[in-house]
């Protein structure tokens, strides 16, 4: 029975803590400062992003060619370069669809 009660005030707490703290507004005028320091902190997160995995793609799509063409027959490696020209071709296509996300979260804040 003690049991009971504690967990019947633990969850009235959390709830009313969780109403509290979702209903909370800012009634700042224009942007606070920290939403302006997590967009620039998050453009730059960008920008460098793209600045390594361009080279970085390139070089995997590279040896996967290579791997491909140097195989000399041999299915496992054919078969190894294929996965690796599929895969980085995937992942530089998603970290250049990063945009979007970060779209998505700018105007989710601001």
């Amino acid at each position: 029975m003690n049991k009971k009660i504690f967990y019947t005030f633990f969850t009235i707490f959390l709830f009313l803590l969780f109403i509290h703290v979702l209903t909370s507004f800012s009634f700042a005028w224009g942007d606070p400062a920290i939403v302006g320091k997590i967009t620039s902190a998050f453009e730059s997160i960008k920008s460098w992003l793209i600045k390594i995995a361009t080279p970085a793609a390139a070089v995997a799509v590279g040896s996967g060619v290579f791997m491909r063409k140097f195989s000399f027959g041999d299915e496992e490696k054919i078969r190894t370069g294929k996965k690796l020209i599929k895969g980085s071709l995937f992942s530089y296509a998603f970290i250049l669809a990063i945009d979007l996300v970060l779209s998505a979260i700018q105007s989710l804040v601001g």
